[in-house]
């Protein structure tokens, strides 16, 4: 079973940004599609994510795409520290490791605050992608470099594109969709 899981950030939910216009694309191209809710930011630890993010586990196999937007993606790179089935891949786009400036860092740091176990991460899945814009006003760059870095990938970096949310005009993202279907 082909599937998808969007991860989304501090005050996010599945009905923004570009997740509903990525949700319909990767249903017409056989995927199924799962955007969870995490509480945020009232309750957001870790622990209540990854809670609340049990119920999906049993879909997670090795044709599964996993995509972390912002904090999201700093979920995704805790998930992928736990003994989960191998994904597909896995695309980071904006997303927070530590490295400042980060405009959410107090609210973001159960998730940032201790290292992460990147050896275990890179095993995780069968292909990275990371995405920063040259110009994001809550995640500063650093940490894009910090994720390609310690992943051993090319970071991919698009001019002008924010915090790649719907305040920076990306209620699309082609160039993720691109990298998604270049996948064997």
């Amino acid at each position: 079973m082909k599937n998808a899981f969007i991860f989304h950030g501090t005050g996010g939910h599945a009905g923004e940004n570009w997740f509903p216009w990525l949700k319909s694309e990767l249903e017409k191209i056989g995927y199924e599609v799962f955007i969870p809710q995490f509480p945020t930011p009232e309750n957001q630890t870790l622990e209540m994510w990854m809670e609340a993010f049990g119920n999906y586990e049993k879909e997670l196999n090795s044709d599964t795409l996993l995509i972390g937007h912002s904090l999201g993606g700093a979920f995704l790179l805790r998930l992928l520290e736990k003994s989960i089935p191998r994904a597909k891949a896995a695309f980071f786009i904006s997303v927070p490791v530590g490295v400042l400036p980060i405009k959410n860092y107090e609210g973001d740091k159960p998730f940032i605050g201790h290292p992460f176990l990147w050896h275990r991460i890179r095993v995780s899945a069968s292909n990275f992608f990371v995405f920063h814009s040259s110009n994001d006003e809550m995640v500063s760059i650093g940490n894009g470099k910090e994720i390609a870095r310690n992943l051993n990938v090319e970071l991919t970096v698009v001019s002008n594109a924010g915090h790649f949310n719907a305040k920076a005009g990306y209620l699309k993202f082609d160039l993720l969709l691109e990298k998604i279907k270049l996948l064997k």
